[in-house]
């Protein structure tokens, strides 16, 4: 793929991506998390990060390990898709018993264990679109998968949207209708994408063959290591909130968090769409023996953009975002969580670059090494911080992991594809984010609009240097209208 192919594919996920899930995130589950509360909402975000701690076994690294391999072996789809459907529904039956057994374990009541299992559920559908849409990146049908990216949250926004304002039950919204409107969404979803794959695969039934399974899991093992651990850094704060915390504060304290959360996880979501397009992209290339700097440079770019201007808006701004967000009585503790949470998009941006690079090189053992050194960091933060500090002290702790995780793999994944450390813009990154946070600052001290004006004027701000600093060329703008007009 040429680089204007690159910059064409990921500005039309960019593109669909906005007009669904700032509906999504600002309407739906901010609407959800001020109808049922932050007690409620915060108990079913402690679950659900419960649920995505065993996301190894629902997994097991398939996903990413298909993704990978059908883009350096197309000819492997039909293959393969039959069996690692069945292997996918297999692990589903052993996930959903182990984290229901677990649920007990812990001492989750009988609500908890309620939300659970349709949580868990949930993660397993939610983990079957993703390795069915891996199936269709690594075809590189980039256009498809970016209307599957959004198809459950456009959904979502009917069925929720109808529940919070449609007044169709003349009851309260309960936190399980949000869960159910999930089960819902993914399960349509998980039905067209499927139809999609089996449709490019000439695949009508499933096959059973434990030869088969072993070998696919021998293989996607040290992936399926990497999600666990992964998923573990990235999930575990909640859970230890939640359980070391005094039960009077305890399900409040995960609300707060959430609701910071929220945002950053949005924000997440955008840059992970890098990784969509970039993993079967560098496993194709490095397959190949094609020249990376091009790529590499070009989403550099893009993402340390679009997390350092979110960053700073958002953190200049919180205050009047958090009471657009209408967090209530919250607000002010959740702005304080903000100021640690947010800023992780930079790092997880990175991780999407160069984490997604030495996955596609097979470099497993270093991405593990390097996510199990960010647990112990995470963890041992977490019972340092959270006793003082509650929602703050988990976001903090989230910063310094993400960071740390950023920069060693930064650090490795130059060294070992041997990738000069020139090839980044430096002194433009540090001439456009000085730049960026003077423009900031005179706005909020001067300027007279409202938040969303001030919003806008400073995010068009932050487009025009990275034009003047060169950060974004103009030409990657002359080849997106280019390859449109083709």
């Amino acid at each position: 793929m040429k680089q204007k192919d690159f910059i064409f594919n990921i500005s039309f996920l960019l593109l669909i991506n906005l007009l669904i899930k700032p509906f999504w995130l600002l309407g739906i589950d901010r609407g959800v998390q001020v109808a049922v509360g932050a007690e409620s909402y915060g108990l079913y975000f402690a679950v659900l990060n419960f649920t995505l701690m065993f996301n190894m076994l629902l997994d097991f690294g398939l996903t990413n390990f298909n993704n990978r391999n059908i883009a350096q072996n197309t000819q492997l789809l039909s293959k393969h898709i039959s069996g690692i459907l069945t292997l996918k529904l297999l692990l589903g039956v052993i996930y959903l018993f182990v984290v229901f057994i677990a649920g007990i374990g812990i001492g989750y009541d009988s609500f908890q264990v309620k939300i659970l299992v349709w949580a868990a559920f949930n993660q397993f559908l939610n983990a079957l679109i993703l390795y069915l849409r891996s199936n269709v990146a690594a075809l590189l049908m980039f256009k498809t998968d970016g209307v599957l990216s959004v198809l459950d949250k456009l959904l979502m926004i009917v069925i929720c949207g109808l529940l919070l304002w449609g007044n169709v039950t003349g009851k309260p919204f309960q936190i399980m209708w949000f869960v159910y409107a999930q089960t819902v969404s993914y399960l349509m979803t998980a039905v067209v994408a499927l139809f999609i794959v089996l449709y490019s695969a000439k695949i009508i039934r499933l096959t059973w063959n434990f030869t088969f399974f072993r070998a696919i899991l021998k293989k996607s093992f040290p992936f399926a290591l990497l999600t666990m651990l992964m998923v573990i850094y990235g999930s575990i704060d909640a859970v230890i909130m939640e359980r070391i915390l005094p039960s009077s504060i305890a399900a409040y304290q995960t609300g707060i968090y959430a609701s910071a959360f929220r945002l950053l996880n949005a924000l997440i979501q955008i840059a992970f769409l890098f990784a969509v397009i970039l993993l079967p992209l560098f496993s194709k290339m490095l397959k190949n023996k094609e020249n990376l700097v091009p790529i590499v440079k070009s989403a550099f770019a893009f993402l340390f953009f679009f997390s350092v201007t979110s960053t700073v808006l958002l953190i200049a701004f919180r205050m009047p975002v958090v009471h657009l967000l209408r967090y209530g009585e919250m607000a002010e503790e959740s702005a304080r969580v903000f100021i640690f949470l947010i800023p992780c998009i930079i790092p997880i941006s990175m991780t999407y670059i160069f984490g997604t690079l030495l996955t596609a090189n097979g470099s497993m053992r270093i991405l593990n090494i390097t996510s199990a050194i960010a647990i112990v960091v995470n963890v041992v933060i977490n019972f340092t911080l959270i006793p003082v500090l509650e929602a703050r002290g988990a976001a903090i702790a989230s910063l310094t992991t993400q960071i740390s995780v950023a920069v060693m793999q930064f650090i490795i994944a130059f060294r070992l594809l041997k990738i000069p450390f020139s090839t980044l813009p430096y002194f433009k990154c540090l001439f456009y984010t000085s730049l960026l946070v003077v423009s900031v600052y005179f706005a909020v001290q001067h300027l007279p609009y409202g938040v969303i004006f001030n919003l806008l004027i400073c995010g068009g701000a932050a487009l025009v240097w990275a034009f003047v600093t060169n950060l974004i060329p103009l030409k990657f703008i002359r080849d997106l209208f280019a390859e449109k007009s083709r």
